[in-house]
C-alpha cells in the first residue's frame, strides 16, 4: 500500500492488493494539475477498514521517482525536519522567514510556518475529516512511507488513529512545533526503519550529506511512538546509503529478507547440544529516549518582526 501511494492502477508497478478491490480505491492529489500532497485510500471490500496511504518525497536522482510534486515536497522536508527553515549554512536560502541570525530561530513563526494551509500537514487534516465522513464506522489507518510516512504520523496523531510507517524522517521536531500530544498518547503509532538508511536514522546531515547535496535539510534526529528497527549494518553487512531508503529496497530486501535464521557469528556457540542464538523475525519495538532535536539552536518567542512567511 505505501508503495501504491507512489503509482496508479493502470501502472506496471502497482501491487495487487488481496480484500482491497481496485475498483473500492480512491486516488487523491493524481488530478492532471496537481503537484502536491498524493496518495491513495484503500477501502475493504466490506467497507470495515481503510487505509489512507501517503506518497513521500519524488527526487529521481534519490529516491520516488521525479515528478510534478518535486518542489512541493522539497519544501514540506525542508519546514518539517530543519532546525529552522533549513537555514543550514550561508549559501542556503531558507524556506520562511523565521531565522533571527546564527543560530537564533523564532518559535511563534515556526510554529505558524508549518501550519499553513497550503501545507501538506494542513491539507491531510483535511483529507482525514472527509474520510470519517465518507466512511464514518470504518477503523481509518494512517500509513506511509518517507515523507508520507511521517505525514501520517502527524495526521494519525492528530486524531489518535493508527499508523505505520516505513522509513519516515524523524517527525517529533514537527509534532512538537504543531503542538500535539506526546508520548505515552502516541504508542498508536509504528515506525519501521533499518539502520543503513541515515533519513529514517536522522544522520543524512552536513554539508557533505547526499541530502544537503540535494538541498534537503534533514536536521530532525527523535521519532514519536514506538520504532522496529532492522540493524541491517551489523546483522546484514549493509553499508549506511539514501539508495537504501526507497519503499522496494524495504519490500524486496529488508521486509523479503528470512531474519528468522541462525546468527552468523553465533551459529557454533551451542557446543554441547545447546541451539544456537537466533534473531527474531521483527525486532522488539522501542522508543527514542533520551533524543534531542536541534541541541544547538536557540529558540525565542518574540518573533513577529521577522516573520516573513514561506517561500
Amino acid at each position: 500500500m505505501s508503495s501504491n501511494a507512489y503509482t496508479n492502477p493502470n501502472a506496471t508497478d502497482w501491487y495487487p492488493l488481496p480484500g482491497y478491490p481496485d475498483n473500492n480505491t480512491h486516488p487523491f492529489g493524481w488530478e492532471p494539475d496537481a503537484d502536491g500532497f498524493r496518495g491513495h485510500i484503500f477501502v475493504s471490500e466490506d467497507n470495515s477498514t481503510v487505509v489512507v496511504s501517503v506518497k513521500g518525497t519524488s527526487a529521481g536522482w534519490m529516491v520516488g521517482g521525479g515528478g510534478p510534486t518535486v518542489a512541493k515536497d522539497k519544501l514540506n522536508d525542508n519546514l518539517l525536519f530543519s532546525c529552522c527553515c533549513a537555514k543550514v549554512g550561508p549559501t542556503w536560502s531558507p524556506v520562511c522567514g523565521c531565522h533571527q541570525g546564527g543560530y537564533k530561530c523564532g518559535q511563534n513563526c515556526l510554529e505558524r510556518s508549518l501550519a499553513d494551509d497550503s501545507l501538506f500537514y494542513s491539507v491531510g487534516i483535511n483529507l482525514y475529516n472527509n474520510v470519517t465522513y465518507m466512511y464514518p464506522d470504518a477503523n481509518i489507518w494512517m500509513i506511509g512511507h518517507s515523507l508520507g510516512g511521517s505525514l501520517a504520523s502527524l495526521i494519525g496523531n492528530t486524531f489518535g488513529a493508527p499508523v505505520v510507517t516505513f522509513e519516515a524522517p524523524p517527525e517529533k521536531l514537527a509534532a512538537t512545533r504543531l503542538h500535539l500530544p506526546t508520548p505515552p498518547s502516541v504508542q498508536h503509532i509504528t515506525h519501521v526503519f533499518h539502520t543503513a538508511d541515515p533519513i529514517a536514522m536522522g544522520t543524512c546531515n552536513g554539508v557533505r550529506s547526499l541530502c544537503a547535496i540535494g538541498g534537503y535539510a534533514m536536521e530532525s534526529k527523535c521519532h514519536m511512538g514506538n520504532i522496529v528497527k532492522y540493524d541491517t549494518i551489523t546483522d546484514l553487512g549493509w553499508s549506511a546509503d539514501s539508495r537504501t531508503h526507497g519503499i522496494l529496497v524495504i519490500i524486496e530486501r529488508l521486509l523479503g529478507t528470512d531474519w528468522w535464521r541462525e546468527k552468523h557469528s553465533n551459529a557454533s556457540d551451542g557446543g554441547a547440544g545447546k541451539e544456537p542464538t537466533k534473531y527474531r523475525e521483527v525486532p522488539e519495538p522501542t522508543v527514542d529516549e533520551d533524543c534531542i532535536d536541534c541541541f544547538d539552536w536557540e529558540f525565542v518567542e518574540e518573533d513577529s518582526a521577522f516573520s516573513r512567511g514561506c517561500h
